[in-house]
């Protein structure tokens, strides 16, 4: 997988809607533990809520579980879940809490309500794009170092380090689509003096 969407924050959001509050949270999560702990933390605060339902997405192993912690089947959990498989996010932990006001809302209120509630919840914690990128060095003199830095730029690198020595090591991290392009031109540029060196690889925000 060469990139995928997130939530950036661990964040709350909430709304009243017929007297019901309703209270939407999400964290970011990577295993069951993860997300079954936010569970438990959001339960254990909310102790004295209605419902506390739930819905999460994992990238590894593609799980997707939801409960409706009470509600009527299909009105709850669900819809928090289809919200977030609809924005395509993953590694993410959603669980909207009600306070039932005394008015009913109806199957369709219900589904609507925990929809509103996991979305507010995504906004709230800022759906990102996380690309696989490369960690790159390149070593070059003083000299090619002024040209260095802005064609790392402009190819959609970002500088994480510099070492000054008796030359000039700059670590960049780059989306591995875009790695062979910069190497083209760093060729180029260079007229084959310098090249690159990846280093490693890991799922950066971009």
């Amino acid at each position: 997988m060469a990139s995928y969407k997130t939530v950036k924050y661990e964040s709350s959001d909430e709304f009243i809607t017929k007297k019901s509050r309703f209270i939407g949270y999400v964290k970011p999560v990577k295993t069951v533990e993860e997300a079954t702990a936010f569970i438990s933390e959001i339960k254990s605060k909310h102790w004295d809520a209605t419902h506390n339902v739930y819905a999460y997405s994992l990238k590894e192993g593609q799980i997707k579980r939801f409960s409706d912690d009470g509600e009527p089947s299909g009105t709850a959990g669900m819809p928090a879940l289809d919200v977030i498989i609809k924005q395509e996010v993953v590694d993410c932990c959603v669980v909207v809490t009600r306070y039932f006001g005394g008015i009913m809302l109806g199957a369709g209120g219900l589904v609507r309500a925990y929809s509103h509630g996991s979305k507010i919840a995504l906004d709230a914690g800022q759906v990102i794009t996380m690309s696989l990128c490369k960690i790159v060095s390149v070593k070059s003199d003083y000299n090619f170092y002024g040209r260095l830095v802005p064609l790392i730029c402009e190819e959609g690198g970002i500088v994480e380090d510099t070492v000054f020595t008796d030359a000039v090591e700059v670590i960049f991290r780059i989306p591995e689509e875009k790695l062979p392009y910069f190497e083209a031109r760093l060729i180029d540029v260079s007229c084959g003096k310098f090249s690159c060196e990846v280093m490693d690889e890991k799922y950066c925000e971009i």
